[in-house]
């Protein structure tokens, strides 16, 4: 199927682009500018210009295809609410399109944090969360509206360039002069590799069941304080411990995230789609071998 991918020049859209050419799909790459459309054209894809805030240019890729993958975000985190609201639009612009086709739109979320225990893909998002990521939600109303609209949720995806959002940790850290974990850090995030992302993605747009949530999980939960202890390896910096009352002061737009906890399954993720991860590092091993404390 011709697919329309946002977000294709970022760390997972990216690696997409060969599974979706390698089973024998063709990819319409988003580009906000003329650096990325000529990096999606040496991936083998084609090029629809516009940026998330663009309705319109939306609207257009997704009449030009078959299926969606919506992996597009603004990570700025310092705006996080605003940036969780233009993914909203970005979402019900695309489902307007594919709206009574029952064709594919596939929607990134990321792991719910289920109080004192692993969360599962039938977990619903918990309410009241201080930031929410609408893109669950929305992409549930898009199934409501006759599309077959999934939701891949993400934990920390890595490689040894990039980990989810370990890399605004490093960033305190190198401010900083030391690398913190809150209370006893015994928070856990769920982790899974860059390489392991994009089967998932396929899996789910070839044979997604509309309204259903999938788990790109590898790791089901790795504590803060091994975070930390690995980030300070790396930058050769004290490892501390602050309190919760100092979280928010500590690391700034990251202070939430620093205290949140988020381990998960993946189990009925590959029972349902058939998904098998491969064998790639783990979180810790990526991060002790990271360019990103240069």
């Amino acid at each position: 199927m011709r697919v329309f991918l946002t977000g294709a020049t970022g760390f997972i859209g990216s690696a997409l682009i060969p599974e979706l050419l390698q089973h024998g799909h063709s990819v319409l790459g988003y580009a906000r500018s003329d650096d990325g459309a000529g990096a999606l054209r040496k991936l083998g894809a084609t090029v629809h210009r516009g940026d998330l805030e663009d309705l319109d240019a939306l609207r257009r890729g997704a009449a030009q295809a078959e299926g969606v993958v919506h992996c597009g975000f603004i990570h700025d985190f310092s705006k996080f609410a605003e940036n969780c609201a233009i993914d909203g639009r970005a979402i019900d612009a695309l489902a307007d399109v594919l709206a009574g086709s029952g064709k594919p739109l596939v929607v990134t979320s990321g792991i719910p944090g289920m109080q004192g225990r692993i969360s599962t893909e039938d977990d619903d998002l918990p309410a009241g969360s201080p930031m929410p990521r609408v893109s669950e939600p929305r992409a549930l109303a898009a199934a409501a509206r006759g599309v077959r609209a999934s939701v891949i949720r993400l934990p920390q995806v890595h490689d040894r360039d990039k980990a989810g959002l370990v890399p605004f940790l490093i960033g305190v850290a190198k401010q900083k002069g030391v690398s913190a974990y809150v209370g006893e850090g015994r928070n856990r995030w769920a982790a899974a590799h860059r390489f392991s992302t994009p089967s998932l993605y396929r899996l789910a747009l070839e044979k997604g069941v509309a309204g259903a949530r999938y788990h790109a999980v590898e790791e089901e939960g790795i504590t803060l304080k091994a975070i930390a202890e690995s980030i300070g390896r790396g930058l050769k910096v004290p490892v501390i411990s602050v309190s919760g009352d100092e979280a928010a002061a500590h690391f700034g737009a990251m202070g939430h995230f620093a205290t949140m906890g988020n381990p998960a399954s993946s189990a009925l993720t590959r029972q349902r789609l058939g998904w098998t991860p491969g064998t790639h590092p783990g979180l810790i091993d990526d991060l002790d071998h990271s360019t990103a404390y240069a």
